[in-house]
């Protein structure tokens, strides 16, 4: 995901339920962790130790989900996905029952075990963050369940979009949102990033829409009924759906571009580098395993740059800069099939062993397909957003093996876990030397394929594989204080450096006629930007903008960085152009990333205003998008 602010070794994890919240939730006395028994992976390899996803209700140690297969319909008029889910389980403890996680918006109305009869099943209270257990009773004969159900409006992972909230504004449009544990909302099922599964569905939706899935296999069988199959196993977030109004473009035999038909030709040129990110991905990273690689630009409303869904990458329209300047986005998502799908978080506070790997990923990919000053820059950026963060966040969100328990997963979004987990294996790689750090690198990935490991997987790997590194590097203040380690590798970058004095020059003379931003990339001009001090003077600002026409960029990211310094920089009434550029921008747009520092930004300059504005754009974005901005705002569900 492309969301930033921009042990023994090798193991397979048995995650447990968290005792207390299974006490709290179902009314009995939890089960005591047990070291769990040998398993493998599709090599054969990877014994199993034991971890606690205190995120999920689940106990994969006595009966574990292995497949999923859906058999949905998708009501656009009612907004409901209703049908069943067919889930084949594992059972090491056949007297256990199997316990799934079900989340606001689903309704269950019968579970039938393996001879179609019926099962009995409780819903345990809601837990705050977590939902509900789902708890069956199994016949000793079961070795799959079917549950019947609904999953309604409150579903948090799918979003609704009317016609007009689409870029053609002539067919409705749905898609979800899984990650972080939001895939429960409308699909019953162990929802931890340690409970891997494979799946396969059959989609039912309006005739003259079109179902894509993420999944290695689409067959079309007939107009509105679509069958899907994914044969290498993932981990619960990664199921994704889209329904609306899709043309396809082909870039080579592996790789092509969905998006609605109006955006199809402009995504298909600014992706046309995609094959070429692919086939260097698999010469830095090893063979890609998932198949196909497509993109889907999904409407304006998704919450995040990207989602790395395996074989069908969703992404925001807000990338189509019409320049390629943005194209690492998909980069960073490409580099998550190995990052990420591949290898997997086992638990939430991990999360900076997918993002972490899949920030340096992408700059190696930038690097070999643009250059390395491209890189640095991209690098030398990063790490401004890094240091911004660190001046807000309290220190217990400072650290990579972040605590989360009793909190939501989103609760550790920052670009902690990316750039500082980036900047700690390029400090790894800083003293072995490339060549060596490679090695390690495709290592990681193939003794790892398609498993979920821990932090302490990653420590003792590193240990047995690079010593050196292990021994030179203060592992322990990296992964578990606060901050960013002062060994941490800035590289040199001539071009920012270049901008950081002519953005100087102006902040002394005020003189903007000084400046031609034509020839500066986008992350010359986001640097440019980001470094103007809070208190600038807005007449200054103004200069600034009838020379380089920020206001005017088509460019999204540009666009936001300029709205929030102006915003920043207020001291009385905004200039009437600012405004009605921000309040359009935040109507059109979902994507977090924007949203939070802006709306935070207008809040504290005028708060009326800003929940005003909150208030007519807020049906228009995701439920991811809406927590946060609920939280910042005080909104309630009363106001």
């Amino acid at each position: 995901m492309n969301a930033r602010p921009s042990g023994p070794l090798q193991p397979r994890l048995v995650l447990l339920c968290l005792p207390l919240l299974w006490a709290a939730s179902c009314n009995q006395t939890p089960p005591e962790p047990e070291s769990g028994s040998p398993e493998t992976g599709p090599g054969g390899e990877n014994p199993a130790v034991v971890a606690v996803d205190t995120h999920s209700f689940a106990e994969p140690e006595r009966v574990r989900v292995r497949h999923v297969s859906l058999d949905l319909e998708a009501d656009f008029e009612q907004r409901i996905v209703r049908g069943s889910v067919r889930l084949d389980v594992d059972r090491t403890d056949r007297s256990a029952p199997l316990t799934l996680d079900v989340g606001d918006g689903i309704t269950v109305s019968a579970v039938e075990g393996a001879d179609q009869t019926a099962r009995e099943f409780s819903i345990g209270d809601p837990v705050e963050h977590l939902g509900r257990p789902l708890r069956i009773q199994l016949a000793d004969s079961d070795e799959s369940v079917t549950v019947r159900y609904e999953a309604n409006v409150e579903a948090a992972a799918v979003q609704w979009l009317e016609p007009s909230q689409t870029e053609g504004g002539r067919q409705p449009f749905l898609y979800t949102q899984g990650q972080s544990i939001f895939t429960r909302t409308w699909i019953p099922l162990q929802d931890s990033p340690g409970v891997r599964v494979t799946y396969d569905a059959t989609i039912r939706c309006p005739e003259d829409l079109v179902a894509v899935m993420s999944a290695d296999v689409r067959i079309v069988k007939r107009p509105g009924v679509t069958e899907f199959r994914l044969t290498k196993p993932i981990p619960p977030y990664l199921i994704a759906l889209a329904i609306g109004d899709l043309a396809k473009r082909e870039l080579s035999e592996r790789c092509a571009v969905w998006a609605e038909p109006s955006l199809v030709e402009a995504a298909a040129n600014e992706f046309e580098d995609m094959p070429s990110m692919l086939a260097i991905s698999e010469s830095l990273f090893g063979p890609y395993r998932w198949g196909r690689y497509d993109v889907l630009v999904l409407p304006p409303a998704f919450p995040f740059g990207g989602m790395e869904n395996p074989c069908l990458t969703f992404a925001t329209p807000t990338i189509l800069a019409g320049d390629k300047s943005l194209v690492a986005l998909i980069a960073h998502e490409l580099a998550h099939s190995w990052s990420g799908n591949l290898v997997t978080n086992a638990t939430w506070r991990d999360f900076w062993l997918n993002e972490g790997f899949t920030v340096y990923c992408e700059q190696r990919i930038v690097e070999a397909l643009f250059g390395p000053e491209r890189a640095a820059m991209e690098i030398r950026n990063g790490l401004t957003d890094l240091a911004h963060d660190l001046a807000d966040l309290e220190e217990q969100d400072e650290i990579l093996h972040i605590d989360l328990s009793g909190r939501h997963p989103d609760d550790g979004f920052s670009s902690i876990p990316y750039d500082k987990g980036a900047a700690l294996l390029r400090r790894i790689e800083e003293i072995v030397g490339r060549e060596r750090f490679d090695e390690y690198l495709t290592k990681w990935f193939s003794q790892h394929e398609f498993v979920s490991v821990d932090t302490e997987t990653f420590v003792s790997f590193l240990r047995a594989e690079l010593p050196e590194a292990a021994e030179a590097v203060d592992l322990e203040t990296w992964i578990n204080a606060p901050g960013l380690p002062s060994d941490a590798p800035s590289p040199a970058s001539d071009a920012l450096d270049r901008i950081d004095a002519m953005r100087t020059a102006f902040l002394s003379s005020g003189d903007a006629t000084q400046l031609d931003r034509s020839s500066w990339t986008t992350m010359e001009t986001l640097r440019f930007l980001r470094g103007l001090p809070d208190g600038t003077d807005p007449a200054r600002l103004d200069d600034l903008d009838q020379r380089l026409e920020f206001t005017a960029s088509t460019n999204a990211e540009i666009l936001a960085a300029w709205l929030e310094r102006r915003v920043h920089n207020n001291q009385d009434e905004l200039p009437v152009t600012i405004r009605e550029t921000l309040e359009a921008f935040l109507l059109r747009v979902g994507r977090r990333k924007f949203l939070t520092p802006l709306y935070e930004a207008y809040f504290h300059s005028d708060a009326d205003a800003a929940r005003a504005l909150y208030e007519r754009a807020r049906p228009r974005y995701h439920a991811v998008s809406r927590g946060t901005l609920d939280a910042l705002l005080d909104w309630s569900s009363d106001d």
